[in-house]
């Protein structure tokens, strides 16, 4: 009697604890956001938020500040499950869905109102394209506009070509757009540029980066100068895997799918207070803003855009109808504002 009595608590001990297995999950998620920033904290608030509202079945481990490695090292370890999500930038982006990267082509855009107006046309295509490549795009938040820091002086873009620039390693899009520059850059992992920059003889002395990542990572240390032009308005993207999301009960893909986008836009709306306030405290620490565009170097840049634009659209990275489409719809806003229309 004592033995069927042990047996009996022994199957329903174990029936407790596969429904909590079975009934909770971890979604393990990293990231290149250093900690204690405003952006990692945006991070922990939507994990907190995720784990109240589903009452503890739903929590987040998140790795910040390339615990995980660079980001081709993040999206191997969440096809191989040692990981489920990310905040990739554009960069990682591009290995999922190259295409989306259309919103980061450098001097496409000159405001966010542009760039807010095409990607929210774009996005329904953008989500589906994530969705058939293996992942659920949950949010959507900038990193915001990407500038040239150096060592040296930057007074041109003859002067840019004779500098030695970081490309991050196996970037397609700033590939084509070296190539286009007549631009022989040094390609790095992310992760070994503050390395590169701090070493006496170091392969660069030129890198791009938005001011707030530049002041995150320590790199402005090393630099002394950057330039009043912006390349790109940069993108970033939250995402999890389809292996994973899928096995989430409705409820729960529900909360992750609106909280997620919440924070994408809480995480977006920072980036661009503090890349201003970033760039008011790099001119404080000494670096100087500098190279504006004349007619001629404008009409010079815009050329090799549409020449880099070319080569991505001759290997497939991002198709010439989807950048005509782009371009369509700017054109499209551009003609309603100077219009007067809403």
């Amino acid at each position: 009697m004592v033995l069927m009595r042990s047996c009996l608590l022994m199957v329903l001990l174990s029936l407790s604890f596969n429904s909590v297995a079975k009934d909770s999950w971890v979604l393990k998620f990293a990231t290149l956001i250093p900690p204690d920033t405003a952006w990692m904290k945006e991070m922990d608030r939507w994990a907190a938020e995720v784990k109240k509202e589903s009452q503890g079945r739903l929590r987040f481990k998140i790795y910040p500040g390339g615990i995980m490695g660079d980001e081709p090292d993040v999206l191997r370890k969440i096809r191989s499950r040692e990981l489920q999500g990310a905040f990739f930038t554009g960069y990682g982006i591009g290995r999922i869905y190259s295409p989306a990267r259309v919103l980061e082509m450098p001097f496409l855009f000159k405001n966010t109102a542009e760039s807010d107006y095409v990607r929210d046309r774009l996005m329904p295509q953008i989500e589906q394209g994530f969705r058939d490549h293996g992942f659920e795009l949950l949010g959507w938040p900038e990193v915001g506009f990407i500038h040239f820091f150096s060592k040296y002086p930057i007074h041109s873009l003859a002067e840019l070509r004779t500098r030695h620039i970081w490309l991050w390693q196996g970037d397609p899009m700033g590939e084509a757009f070296a190539k286009a520059a007549g631009v022989a850059p040094i390609p790095l992992s992310i992760m070994d540029v503050y390395m590169q920059l701090s070493a006496r003889h170091g392969s660069i002395d030129t890198v791009y980066n938005s001011p707030f990542g530049v002041l995150a990572l320590q790199w402005y240390t090393k630099l002394k100068y950057a330039t009043n032009i912006s390349l790109t308005n940069a993108i970033g993207s939250l995402v999890v895997s389809n292996r994973f999301f899928d096995r989430l009960p409705p409820d729960l893909q529900a909360l992750l799918k609106r909280t997620g986008k919440i924070t994408g836009q809480r995480i977006t709306a920072i980036m661009r207070r503090d890349n201003q306030e970033s760039i008011a405290q790099l001119k404080q620490s000494g670096i100087k803003f500098m190279w504006d565009w004349n007619k001629k170097e404008s009409g010079e840049l815009l050329s090799l855009r549409d020449q880099a634009a070319k080569i991505m659209a001759d290997s497939g990275y991002i198709p010439r109808e989807y950048f005509e489409r782009t371009r369509k719809m700017l054109e499209a806003f551009r003609a309603g504002k100077v219009a007067g229309k809403p």
